[in-house]
């Protein structure tokens, strides 16, 4: 069955300027959370999905050129879902329910609260015009073209991004939170 379900496209080469500018140092993808990087956070939930990924980790001048790349390194393919490795609260469930719907669309997009979220699910048909893309603008002309379906999630995960430090501690005051007993 694993050949019929997409590949995860976790992109962890982006730049992460805005959290430098925000008092950050390094690269968030590198920032701590509960003793695992934020990268590490997302990896963990796309391996327990059980879905097929890839970590895009080259060097590349803007989110199109790395999602091409990534679709172009993996050929063999059924689809991909475009996972930013900075959402570090992503649900493997959220991650299943855009696998299946893609199975009846051609571009899935999940929506938390009226929010666009990740990961966006494009199917083998958005091929060439994922391969083709360039610059800073991501998929958005290619989630145009094939009119994506939203697809309603219950997942604060696939709209909590790190992009300032404040979302990183954000985050890690949620994940504290989440890890204290209940009525403690």
């Amino acid at each position: 069955m694993s050949g019929q379900l997409p590949t995860v496209l976790i992109l962890a080469s982006g730049r992460g300027e805005r959290f430098t500018a925000s008092g950050g140092s390094g690269s968030k993808l590198q920032a701590l959370l509960q003793g695992k990087t934020v990268l590490q956070h997302t990896v963990d939930a796309v391996h327990a999905s059980g879905l097929p990924y890839h970590l895009e980790t080259a060097s590349h001048p803007g989110m199109g050129d790395s999602i091409a790349a990534a679709v172009r390194a993996t050929p063999h393919a059924t689809g991909w879902l475009i996972l930013p490795g900075d959402l570090p609260l992503i649900q493997p469930a959220t991650l299943h329910a855009v696998a299946q719907a893609l199975a009846h669309h051609a571009v899935v997009r999940p929506t938390f609260e009226g929010q666009h979220g990740h990961p966006v699910g494009f199917a083998t048909l958005c091929r060439d015009a994922l391969q083709s893309l360039k610059g800073n603008q991501g998929a958005a002309l290619v989630v145009a073209a094939y009119c994506a379906i939203e697809l309603v999630v219950t997942d604060a995960g696939a709209v909590t991004d790190i992009d300032t430090l404040a979302d990183l501690q954000r985050v890690a005051q949620r994940l504290a939170w989440q890890a204290t007993p209940a009525g403690a």
